[in-house]
């Protein structure tokens, strides 16, 4: 009784070690496994594209939960078709521990949107019930890593505004982006805000220097 006792917690023990395992990645394994993810989003993660996103630093868990989406179809990305196909999730934890170990650059605000973009990203809109960005995201723009909210400091203008335009189109329509979580935050948050309030904030956003 007592050594069948030890073996379901040797067992026990063995399953949460290796869960941990995959949750974690392999930064070194991750590096070789990314090398056709260069082309698009550079060799640190930083790309150089604004349509393509930056990968440094966006955080583990969320870096992981996407590439886990497009692969299963959750998340549908025309340019990133069959790239993640054959991928194992922890070929993708790997991938993301790599791209989450790397300093994430930072980027340029446009003067004349930064009024505005900071209103909404630290305090929303109150009349239409959009809440401030930085409840999850951080004032700083470091995002919650544990939470699995990304980090946006430094993330290309461009792409921030396409997203949440996407996150828009998905409030009422599939083919927007539908893969924020059930609780529809993003999707909720983007439909309430207008084109001018969705630029300004993603300008706002690229201004914000990410952590060393």
């Amino acid at each position: 009784m007592f050594q069948s006792v030890i073996k379901v917690s040797c067992a026990l023990v063995m399953t949460l070690v290796s869960a941990h395992a995959l949750a974690a990645g392999d930064s070194e394994a991750g590096q070789a496994k990314a090398a056709t993810c260069v082309a698009c989003h550079g060799v640190d993660g930083n790309s150089a594209v604004p349509t393509f996103p930056k990968l440094a630093g966006l955080g583990h868990k969320y870096l992981l939960k996407q590439m886990q989406d497009i692969r299963d179809g959750r998340r549908p990305v025309a340019l990133m078709a069959g790239q993640v196909d054959n991928m194992s999730d922890q070929d993708l934890a790997d991938i993301a521990a790599f791209y989450n170990a790397q300093s994430r650059t930072g980027g340029m605000a446009d003067p004349e949107k930064v009024a505005l973009g900071r209103k909404v990203y630290l305090a929303g809109i109150a009349e239409r019930q959009v809440p401030a960005c930085s409840g999850c995201h951080s004032p700083t723009g470091n995002g919650n890593g544990p939470a699995g909210y990304p980090a946006l400091g430094g993330q290309h203008a461009e792409y921030i505004s396409a997203q949440l335009k996407m996150f828009r189109k998905g409030y009422e329509d599939p083919s927007g982006r539908t893969n924020g979580g059930e609780a529809k935050i993003m999707r909720t948050t983007a439909f309430r805000m207008s084109d001018m309030e969705i630029e300004a904030v993603a300008s706002y956003i690229a201004g914000l220097q990410p952590n060393p």
